[in-house]
């Protein structure tokens, strides 16, 4: 390992962590994540209890709260604490506006969130963060885990030159290209996002700086060719998908709820469970325009 990326990491192990007194924070790494218990999601939070877990949140990004009977209602409360709820895309007319349906079985030909990408990037203001309350898993006793990488970490860990480099620069999000990278076309009158974002942005709440690159979205750094582009892109996605030291891992379990950050956090659903089911709700809340 480069001693540049040795000293983000060194950098990160050894900041200060808040203390807790009404939550119990337990992290899945030392770089990333962290299950929380001593909480009962389907009523409401003290003022203490909301406080400690929003600097969970903004230390950990990515917090698994286990064990959680909770109504839709219960999720969009327990969501709305951060922010307003960020509607459903292309929703059907009889479903709540604000809850996706996660869902996968033995008839399905792709599943929401397989690879590695952020929520919504093509969108002018993505969104805050995401909460997905999975009440089935496969029966096969594991499988359907949820990867999640470090954008921070991810940033942090490149070269100083490549740091440099990548300041300043701005790539197009196009809101297709899921359909497109599919052989398929958008459903007809849906409004297709398409922005242009920084390819480094820093998180709103904590000014830390975040490698915003997302392969389903993105279509070309705009101030290179489309060949540098494509090389530069190809080389910072390998980086998010191959350097473990990013990575935390959750395992599902029944009425699980995990809340990440979509601003400094990816994540990639892995489909390793055909022909068996998982099903879950998500619930996401709006954000803010991503800055330089």
């Amino acid at each position: 390992m480069e001693q540049f990326a040795r000293d983000a990491i060194e950098r990160l192990t050894t900041r200060p962590r808040p203390v807790y007194e009404t939550i119990a924070v337990d992290p899945l790494t030392p770089l990333l994540g962290a299950e929380i218990s001593g909480l009962d999601l389907s009523g409401k939070l003290t003022p203490e209890q909301e406080k400690e877990v929003k600097d969970a949140f903004l230390t950990h990004h990515v917090l698994v709260f286990r064990d959680q009977n909770l109504t839709p209602d219960d999720h969009k409360r327990f969501a709305g604490l951060f922010g307003p709820l960020h509607p459903v895309a292309l929703a059907p007319e009889d479903s709540d506006p604000h809850i996706l349906e996660i869902s996968a079985d033995k008839d399905s030909r792709w599943v929401a969130g397989d690879g590695w990408h952020a929520d919504g990037t093509a969108d002018a203001e993505p969104s805050l963060g995401s909460m997905l309350y999975i009440t089935r898993v496969p029966e096969v006793g594991s499988g359907g885990d949820t990867l999640f990488a470090n954008m921070h970490l991810a940033h942090d860990m490149l070269s100083p030159s490549m740091k440099t480099f990548l300041d300043g620069l701005t790539a197009l999000h196009n809101g297709a290209l899921p359909w497109l990278r599919r052989g398929q076309k958008p459903p007809p009158g849906y409004d297709v996002p398409r922005s242009e974002h920084p390819v480094v942005v820093r998180h709103p709440d904590t000014g830390r700086k975040v490698l915003y690159v997302n392969n389903p979205y993105m279509s070309q750094i705009k101030q290179l060719s489309r060949a540098e582009s494509t090389a530069v892109l190809d080389m910072l996605y390998s980086h998010v998908a191959r350097t473990p030291m990013l990575h935390c891992r959750v395992r599902w379990q029944p009425n699980t709820l995990v809340f990440w950050d979509n601003r400094c956090v990816q994540h990639h659903a892995v489909w390793d469970y055909y022909p068996h089911a998982r099903y879950g709700q998500r619930v996401a809340i709006t954000g803010t325009r991503p800055q330089a």
